[in-house]
């Protein structure tokens, strides 16, 4: 029973107060083991799935948080398993029934058993191929919260000709926010922002040479942006601007439909 279930059979009758409260009290904190405790009001409270860092996480451990965390949720969202657990993990969460989407580029995976629409629309560019798999897990997140994605990869400032037909379709096809990843000086968040009437959320990714080839650099250059209406998340956090995008877009379309 989700708390949806509850409220509707309390509601109805079906269930007593006492019963409810019971029932409602498991919806706040759940304890996996001793090493791990979910956040499970989370997706009511915020609209954001559970998020699992997987990467220094061992194997078992990340079986039981994947397996408690989608008995309470419909989808939960894997970032950055570690390469030589991927295909066990993918294997382990088919086993249990669960969906499986995944990125390019990326370990991050969403698993899920079904996902909502919320009508909200997010663009996602990336500057080169190097800076995709951070796009991607902003895709798999904002798609997790029940977004549709607009995505074009490889439309950097070196060819800023490739950028403009796909700024054209996000306005046409009314966006409401776009995030943009980039790498080397970080500018073409700042192009993105300078174009649209569209909250613009810069990714800084660590793709470059020498100094500041870490994503200091574009991280540095983002948030110096002359441009206003850009925000801007920590070097290579695709799904914080992914969540932070999709709550951007799922607010716009509660407000349109009220």
């Amino acid at each position: 029973m989700d708390i949806t279930d509850i409220l509707q059979s309390l509601d109805l009758g079906k269930i007593s107060v006492p019963k409810a409260k019971k029932l409602l009290s498991l919806y706040s904190i759940e304890k996996v083991g001793d090493f791990a405790k979910l956040d499970v009001g989370r997706r009511l409270r915020r609209g954001i799935p559970e998020v699992i860092f997987a990467e220094k996480k061992e194997l078992s451990y990340l079986k039981k948080i994947i397996r408690a965390a989608s008995s309470r949720s419909d989808s939960v969202l894997v970032s950055r398993i570690n390469k030589k657990h991927y295909q066990n993990i993918i294997k382990f969460s088919r086993n249990n029934k669960l969906k499986v989407k995944v990125g390019k580029n990326t370990t991050s995976v969403l698993f899920y058993k079904k996902l909502h629409s919320s009508g909200g629309k997010v663009g996602i560019l990336a500057a080169g191929t190097s800076d995709i798999g951070i796009a991607e897990e902003s895709r798999l997140i904002c798609e997790a919260m029940g977004c549709d994605c607009i995505c074009s990869y490889d439309v950097g400032i070196a060819g800023i000709h490739r950028l403009f037909p796909i700024v054209k379709k996000i306005i046409q096809e009314d966006a409401d926010a776009i995030i943009v990843v980039a790498g080397m000086e970080g500018a073409l968040a700042s192009v993105v922002s300078s174009l649209v009437d569209i909250p613009v959320i810069g990714v800084p990714s660590s793709v470059g040479y020498g100094y500041g080839g870490n994503g200091t650099a574009a991280l540095a250059s983002m948030l110096q942006s002359c441009t206003l209406g850009l925000s801007v998340v920590n070097i290579d956090n695709g799904i914080g601007a992914g969540a932070f995008a999709a709550n951007i877009a799922n607010r716009n379309k509660k407000r349109t439909k009220t």
